[in-house]
């Protein structure tokens, strides 16, 4: 398999093609790379991956990005740190630094923000100062210090970022860079391209025989102004003798979120863009492939077909620090959902980088994995079989205990799979891939199976450890249903959705979206892209408010107006007549009627604690029954739970205290 096969890339010999590309984690020390980032490197190259690129090191003062962003004059003994626990488990580790520019942040340096020109940033608005030539060099001379530093760091590398959230980009690009002078649109042409080469060329130079990566925009996707892929294909062959490899991606101030979108851009959108700018370039220059790639059949494909020498699969491996190793033994890593929700950490909304499937990532020294191997083998009943009940089973039967699943329904994965299908489709991977684990580890699972308190009896008797995934059920309704009106709920309609896509309730639908979550979202949109007459309405000022941690906020709202849905916002439900609801305006109080021939609650879910509150709450409980939230919850307590369980001495096995 060509990903697993060795390569050489300049004066390093990588064991696979398989890369694990600079991302924000949160896990620093202050402004320094800490034990937290050597927990978490380590964990990837114990798994088998070839590259590691750490977070990237602002290369001045004048860059504070976010809170815990790493700084380069302070990461030397941290990237020691990272470098020898990386090289103790076969990979090559290289240093990413770079400066944000206008895209930076005043809020934790209290100063200006420096840029090529006075232009404001898409997102935050505000102006930066135009830098003058003296913060020009001393910039640079941060990325040749910086680069000197990695290097005497023990670092193979260094990589400079000139894509997402980069003062090199903004040089490069037309939107941002508006100079007359010679760093700017100079009379031939290539003013702009004067600080890339500038900063590449002093790298290179502090570098020496040691590798130099560059990460470019190749597409800004704001074609007034920006970098075209035709242009950026030209970028990428003119600064090719500074490097030895380019990262090929896309996105500039007005599209950040499309350096790493989220499940509703297709996995792989790169590769053609990858492909033109392999054409342009030395062939002596490896050219990485990165966007949404979690799939190794996709990236065997684009290295295969030739549009890569190297594949970047930062998320996957996120998701699943072992994807190298399993991909060797022919297994199937866990999958990654595409989801962002948990590791995009920009947004302080998300404090520490970790995984929705994976939450243990992040945490690697609090968190295990799996729990130990016990002295004897001891068997477990969980009650429930979605993702709570499935990574609890598989984690106690990996340990080596006999684990039976029991569901009430017809399949596995509780909620999930009437959730996963439409615009959520990737959740239905996770699912699977618990399912097939659990199969593959012997877990009995027992599906159609009602079980009460007098079963639970039975199964103690029996010798089983019973414990609860349960689940959740329909939650409280806030507002007044007279007699006639019609209302349902989302998971009902999902459910029916799946098995009959035609099946849409008719006459106007509304959907009531009091949490601002992604399941409303999608839900009207597969009402509207059914031909229903769909109206989504929030309490809040934008719709889908929790999407803007994901980095989907943007486009929801885009998605939602293309398919002809109307967003009634800051409203609150009062009441549901047939044919009406009621509506109450947040701030005013006014209260005006929707048409509805039906209502569908997205509103929040409540525990299906029946079994637990019948047995006196003496039972082992995870997931939605305890509270429902999302899988990211369900997973990490079925995880939590399974380490606890295998730890604790079972009642017989205590010593008797006198």
């Amino acid at each position: 398999m060509r990903l697993l096969e060795p390569i050489t890339l300049g004066s390093a010999d990588l064991r696979n093609r398989l890369v694990f590309g600079p991302h924000e984690t949160n896990l620093a020390n202050a402004r320094a790379i800490g034990a937290r980032h050597v927990d978490y490197y380590r964990r990837r190259a114990a798994g088998g991956c070839a590259l590691i690129v750490t977070e990237e090191a602002s290369v001045h003062a004048s860059d504070w990005p976010y809170e815990r962003a790493p700084l380069a004059a302070e990461c030397g003994p941290g990237w020691t740190d990272v470098a020898a626990a990386c090289a103790d488990e076969g990979a090559v580790v290289v240093a990413a630094v770079g400066h944000s520019g206008l895209q930076g942040s005043s809020a934790y340096s209290q100063r200006e923000l420096w840029a090529p020109s006075l232009v404001a940033d898409a997102v935050t608005r505000e102006l930066p100062k135009e830098m003058e030539v003296e913060d020009i060099e001393q910039v640079l001379a941060g990325f040749e210090a910086a680069a000197a530093a990695a290097m005497a760091s023990g670092m193979a590398g260094v990589e400079v970022n000139a894509g997402q959230h980069s003062l090199v980009r903004q040089f490069v690009s037309g939107l941002t860079n508006l100079r007359d002078d010679e760093w700017g649109e100079a009379a031939d042409g290539t003013g702009r391209l004067r600080f890339a080469h500038e900063v590449l060329g002093r790298v290179r130079q502090a570098v020496g025989d040691g590798l130099v990566g560059l990460r470019l925009s190749c597409d800004e996707l704001a074609p007034w102004a920006g970098l075209t892929p035709d242009a950026g294909s030209g970028v990428a062959a003119s600064l090719v003798d500074h490097v030895d490899y380019i990262v090929v991606v896309r996105g500039s101030i007005f599209s950040v979120d499309a350096t790493r979108p989220e499940a509703n851009v297709e996995a792989g959108f790169n590769l053609g863009l990858v492909e033109q700018v392999r054409a342009a370039v030395d062939p002596r220059v490896a050219v990485v492939a990165q966007g949404s790639i979690i799939d190794p059949g996709q990236a065997e494909w684009a290295l295969t077909d030739g549009r890569a020498e190297l594949i970047e699969m930062t998320r996957a491996q996120i998701a699943d620090p072992d994807l190298a190793t399993r991909v060797a033994a022919g297994e199937r890593p866990r999958p990654c959902l595409l989801c962002n929700q948990r590791c995009r950490v920009r947004d302080a909304r998300n404090p520490i980088v970790t995984c929705v499937v994976n939450p243990s990532a992040g945490y690697e020294a609090t968190e295990p994995e799996a729990p130990t191997t016990p002295d004897r083998t001891r068997s477990f009943a969980v009650i429930g079989a979605g993702p709570a009940g499935l990574e609890l089973a598989r984690l106690l039967a990996e340990a080596g205990h006999e684990v039976t699943v029991l569901d009430r329904g017809d399949e596995p994965g509780g909620a999930v799979p009437g959730w996963a299908h439409g615009p959520r489709a990737p959740l239905a991977t996770i699912v699977d891939w618990l399912r097939d684990e659990c199969d593959r580890l012997g877990v009995v699972t027992e599906l159609g199976r009602e079980v009460g308190t007098a079963d639970i009896a039975a199964l103690e008797a029996a010798g089983h450890e019973v414990v609860l995934c349960t689940g959740g059920r329909a939650g409280r309704r806030d507002y007044l249903v007279a007699d006639g009106a019609t209302v349902t709920s989302a998971a009902e309609v999902l459910a029916q959705l799946r098995t009959e896509p035609e099946a849409a309730p008719d006459g106007p639908l509304v959907v009531w979206d009091p949490i601002g979550g992604p399941i409303a979202i999608s839900l009207a949109l597969m009402l509207a892209r059914a031909g229903r007459d769909v109206s989504l309405v929030t309490p809040d000022v934008v719709a889908g408010t929790q999407l803007a941690s994901t980095g989907d906020l943007a486009a929801a709202s885009t998605r939602l107006l293309a398919a002809g849905v109307e967003i009634v916002k800051r409203q609150v439900l009062r009441s549901v007549s047939p044919g009406s609801v009621e509506l109450e305006d947040r701030f005013s109080g006014g209260r005006t009627a929707l048409p509805a021939a039906v209502l569908v609650d997205a509103g929040h879910r409540l525990p299906d604690d029946h079994l637990w509150q019948a047995t006196d709450g003496r039972l082992p409980r995870a997931g939605d029954c305890v509270a429902p939230r999302t899988i990211f919850e369900a997973i990490l307590e079925g995880r939590r739970a399974a380490v606890a369980l295998a730890s604790a001495r079972p009642e017989a096995e205590r010593p008797v205290t006198v």
